[in-house]
């Protein structure tokens, strides 16, 4: 399946909850969902029947792979490895999308979304423990320091950006050094950490029937 290039309010309007796709904007009054939660589509404000387990496991799993712009079998292979390590498999498919260096990169607040983290890494303005890295699906691990590469930092775009990111708080697994414009990862994220719109439970479900 080729990745989706559509208006990305559309995803958040069909999965009836914000995805936080496309940064501050889903923030404001302009966010689809505060301006028309209903389905898209012509049939989109006709009643639906109560959704069966299977339909509920299903859009759960569609929310998850939407919010971090993941692909079908991309996603089904972060699973598998999910399951085969220690834990809850739940808790584990998180961590893993997680830390993903386009994740991380988002957290630290470089991106305003997702979408826009992704695309800073591809274009190779990030180091990963000094090393230059543009792959966005790059699984890190605590105390992976990641940083703006030298050649990046007098971009237009990363001096307006270092003034903001003094203001902006990182989850508490994170370390922000804005003067630096680097990062380092601390710890592996916890669910109660996260503040996520989905149950990821139901997408192992999901799997597992």
């Amino acid at each position: 399946m080729a990745r989706y290039t559509g208006p990305v309010c559309r995803l958040c309007r069909r999965e009836g909850t914000k995805l936080f796709l496309k940064g501050d904007r889903c923030m404001s009054g302009k966010c689809a969902i505060e301006r028309r939660n209903t389905r898209p589509g012509q049939h989109g404000q006709a009643r639906s029947r109560k959704p069966s387990g299977y339909a509920l496991q299903l859009r759960e799993k569609q929310k998850v792979r939407r919010t971090y712009g993941v692909l079908e079998r991309q996603f089904k292979r972060y699973y598998e490895e999910a399951a085969r390590r220690p834990g809850k498999t739940s808790e584990n498919l998180l961590q893993l999308l997680e830390m993903r260096l386009d994740t991380v990169v988002y957290r630290l607040g470089f991106g305003d979304s997702r979408a826009q983290a992704r695309q800073l890494v591809t274009h190779g303005h990030f180091q990963v423990n000094g090393r230059k890295s543009d792959i966005p699906s790059m699984i890190l691990k605590p105390g992976t320091e990641v940083a703006v590469r030298e050649n990046s930092r007098g971009g237009e775009y990363f001096k307006t950006r270092a003034l903001m990111l003094a203001e902006k708080g990182v989850p508490p697994w994170l370390k922000l050094n804005p003067d630096t414009l680097s990062g380092r990862i601390l710890a592996l994220p916890t669910r109660q950490e996260l503040e996520l719109p989905f149950d990821e439970a139901l997408v192992v479900e999901y799997y597992q029937r």
